[in-house]
């Protein structure tokens, strides 16, 4: 079964929210916010956008003042086709691909000193995450008038904040079992 395009639609949104941006600057988003949940590289972003131009579901402009730069632009069936996909339900969860949960499950015995190993490691990655996460929230929603005007936004970085924060303190007590 072919894997559903998702790209196009956050592509889609990225546009949506930064009108006249280039395709660098659509790369770079998925550099800075996009990339803490989705990734996509430059050689998937750009043949994208130009089946997005053959479906007239963006347009193009050009720099006057440098002819290889492009400015994106959403057209209204583009606005229609990423309302209609943002009204659309989420029926199925992500599929995961978490090497420390696939390592714990091959690890028969409770006493295996790789578990420790294991839930340091973890903790340390999770730690540095949890930092990078409260940074951005400092730096992005310092005010609430930011909050209101990407709530969205708002609420993936808190939720992301709140599931690392969970999964440190499950280690850590996973961990102090171990110790005891």
């Amino acid at each position: 079964m072919p894997k559903e395009r998702i790209l196009p639609f956050i592509i889609l949104g990225i546009i949506d929210n930064h009108p006249k941006i280039t395709g660098r600057e659509i790369t770079n988003e998925f550099n800075t916010e996009i990339g803490d949940f989705w990734k996509a590289s430059h050689s998937q972003i750009y043949p994208e956008l130009k089946r997005m131009l053959t479906d007239h579901w963006i347009k193009v402009t050009m720099n006057p003042d440098n002819a290889k730069e492009k400015f994106y632009d959403l057209t209204s069936e583009g606005k229609e086709v990423l309302n209609h996909w943002l009204t659309q339900a989420v029926t199925k969860l992500p599929i995961h691909q978490d090497l420390f949960s696939l390592k714990l499950f091959f690890i028969k015995k409770a006493n295996d000193p790789r578990i420790k190993d294991l839930l340091v490691q973890q903790i340390k990655l999770l730690k540095d995450d949890l930092e990078h996460l409260l940074e951005r929230k400092k730096l992005i929603f310092a005010e609430q008038a930011a909050i209101d005007h990407h709530y969205g936004h708002y609420l993936i970085l808190t939720r992301a904040i709140s599931r690392t924060e969970g999964q440190i303190n499950w280690l850590k007590e996973e961990l102090s079992k171990l110790n005891n």
